[in-house]
């Protein structure tokens, strides 16, 4: 499917009921239409960091314990980085959060798309390093239930998807038609079956794991947020190896659907479509964006955004069949116009 997928005619009527004329009109495209959301998603996120907290210190001191774990190579640039913005609070996040205002614009802006989508793999990958500490991937802190790989790096991955070309036109699904279908494939291969492995480090599946990391995230939220987060813990209470194994089960099934075929790639479309969205609720609390301290909405509505790049494409009609549709409507017309 291109950009812009044929509408159909539309019959403009005359006085008496008869066609007049068959107007053409275009609709966005499926990738277009996922462009769009990915730009959204870069608007939430600005409006999240001009939020009042990101322009105190502690917003350079919640960046800087992303520090803590990592390999020292990792670990001084994020401190320098930090101890600038801390330094520098207000004129820092301004400048942060018109970055990201700009990349939503210019995603949403057809001229602007490729430099914004190409500038926005750049910004992620600098974020993702100095704001999310690689997503703890190399501290052994890493768990998918709270965002591991790191939301943003997702952000880069997404640019990537949906680069306005066409290697593979014919592609079985809108991820494979700028990079083709074998690097889709691979690309959606490692993220899940890294969020299987993840799922399974030792400080995952410790009997309290998931149940101290969900209680822990009650604080500060809203009560029917915290209700749930609550409920959740409960149910989680001494089963950190057991829902690890699910969970690693679940994302291992869903990595290795995207070589099957269509009806079982829906399928597991679907399903790491649910599976992002109780993340997103009961690991992430909603991206925690109701406590004033969100930069961003975590990586559920971004797993969700990215399956749905693999939803497999439906064959195209032919030019004949639309022909047949719009014939009648031309035989239609009075004589004479």
């Amino acid at each position: 499917m291109s950009d812009t997928a044929f509408a159909g005619p539309s019959p403009a009527l005359s006085g008496d009921g008869a066609v007049a004329s068959c107007v053409t009109w275009r609709v966005p495209g499926t990738r277009r239409a996922l462009q769009l959301a990915l730009a959204g998603i870069w608007l939430l996120d600005a409006i999240l960091q001009y939020q009042s907290w990101m322009f105190t210190k502690a917003f350079a001191q919640m960046l800087a314990g992303t520090a803590a774990g990592n390999p020292g190579f990792i670990a001084r640039p994020i401190t320098w980085s930090a101890g600038i913005i801390g330094h520098h609070p207000v004129s820092t996040n301004t400048a942060f959060a018109t970055i990201q205002l700009l990349l939503a614009l210019g995603i949403a802006w057809r001229p602007a798309l490729r430099v914004s989508l190409a500038a926005s793999v750049v910004w992620a990958v600098a974020v993702w390093w100095l704001g999310e500490g690689l997503g703890g991937i190399l501290n052994a802190a890493a768990s998918p239930v709270s965002g591991a790989p790191g939301a943003v790096i997702l952000y880069a991955l997404l640019a990537v998807l949906l680069w306005p070309s066409d290697r593979q036109k014919d592609a079985p699904f809108t991820a494979a038609r700028a990079v083709g279908a074998k690097a889709a494939r691979t690309l959606w291969l490692v993220l899940w079956a890294s969020l299987a492995y993840f799922s399974m480090l030792p400080g995952n599946r410790a009997p309290q794991a998931l149940h101290d990391m969900v209680a822990g995230m009650a604080g500060g939220e809203p009560g029917w947020l915290a209700g749930l987060d609550n409920d959740a813990a409960r149910l989680l209470a001494h089963q950190g190896l057991a829902a690890s194994i699910a969970l690693a089960a679940v994302f291992a099934l869903i990595a290795l659907a995207v070589f099957a075929p269509a009806p079982a790639l829906r399928a597991a479309v679907v399903a790491a479509v649910v599976a992002a969205a109780v993340i997103w609720l009961f690991g992430e609390d909603l991206g925690e964006m109701f406590t004033g301290s969100a930069t961003d909405p975590n990586s559920g509505p971004l797993l969700a955004l990215l399956a749905l790049a693999y939803w497999p494409a439906r064959t195209a009609r032919p030019p004949a069949v639309v022909k047949a549709a719009v014939a009648p409507l031309q035989q239609a017309q009075p004589e004479g116009q």
